[in-house]
């Protein structure tokens, strides 16, 4: 009667146990194939991300970039053979359910990082499009400097005045770029006054001797001067002319052909107009009036 009572709940667990064994025998090839799938798809991973890395390097020199795109790769490869194995193994909604979990994780993450999604997207196409290099001298969003680094989040540079400037990657992005070493070459403007009475022939022979005798002066470029205006106590004109940057920066250039027309101009009478004044009544003066 006891045999009879544990024989009426042993059986029904006897069998379901009985069918889990024969379900996980056949389930065995399939887990089988879904471990090699896995392997095989980690092998792609690690070689993908390898040459991925090796293209890249050769297109950009930002390595931030470049580790990210192939750590990127490497994700890619290796969630794809795990989508693949879990198709394998028959779960199919199981699959369903980490795209769908992925993809609203992908959307919420985007709206919550807004502004460093920008930037490492804006970063990402400075580094492929490459407007701007390490050790350029660029003016951008009211900086000057020189640049020292190029990051996905951010450029660095520093604006000669010993201070480090970081600028996000969507400024550097989307506004403006005057880069001074893309081409190699610099011209440097020098705005000058002289009066209505001095001769301009003269003054341009002076003006354009003092450039050609400059150590400095780019021989491969021409220089110029141009008479731009006449103004109410003076007559304007401008100096351009080429400087070698190896020798020489726009700003010492610049002050060293000031100097020296300054002084060819006072060996040779011609003065530069100073704005009028109004007259000063000293407190004695008034007094007397």
């Amino acid at each position: 009667m006891i045999f009879a009572q544990i024989s009426k709940i042993t059986d029904p667990i006897v069998v379901k146990m009985d069918r889990w064994f024969d379900e996980s025998i056949r389930f065995v090839p399939n887990l089988i194939i879904a471990i090699l799938i896995l392997v095989v798809f980690r092998f792609l991973a690690r070689y993908g991300s390898r040459f991925m890395e090796k293209g890249l390097t050769r297109a950009s020199q930002n390595i931030a970039l470049v580790s990210l795109i192939s750590a990127l790769t490497r994700i890619a490869i290796v969630t794809t053979g795990l989508f693949f194995a879990l198709g394998v193994l028959g779960l199919d909604k199981t699959v369903t359910s980490l795209l769908a979990g992925a993809g609203v994780l992908a959307l919420a993450l985007g709206f919550a990082f807004q502004d460093l999604t920008t930037n490492f997207i804006s970063g990402a196409f400075i580094a492929i499009q490459r407007p701007i290099k390490v050790g350029d001298v660029i003016e951008t969003n009211g900086f000057t400097g020189k640049v020292l680094s190029i990051g996905l989040r951010s450029v660095k540079l520093d604006n000669f005045a010993g201070q480090l400037v970081e600028l996000p990657s969507k400024d550097i992005f989307q506004k403006p770029i005057v880069n001074f070493t893309h081409s190699g070459d610099r011209r440097v403007q020098l705005e000058c006054s002289i009066g209505y009475k001095d001769d301009l022939f003269l003054v341009e022979d002076l003006a354009l001797s003092v450039i050609k005798s400059l150590p400095f002066l780019d021989k491969k470029k021409q220089f110029e001067l141009n008479f731009i205006r006449f103004s109410e106590k003076s007559i304007d004109f401008e100096v351009l002319f080429w400087i070698d940057q190896v020798q020489i920066g726009p700003g010492p250039a610049k002050s060293i052909a000031m100097k020296a027309i300054k002084k060819v101009f006072d060996e040779n009478n011609i003065a530069f107009p100073t704005p009028a004044r109004p007259f000063e009544i000293l407190p004695s003066q008034a007094r007397e009036a």
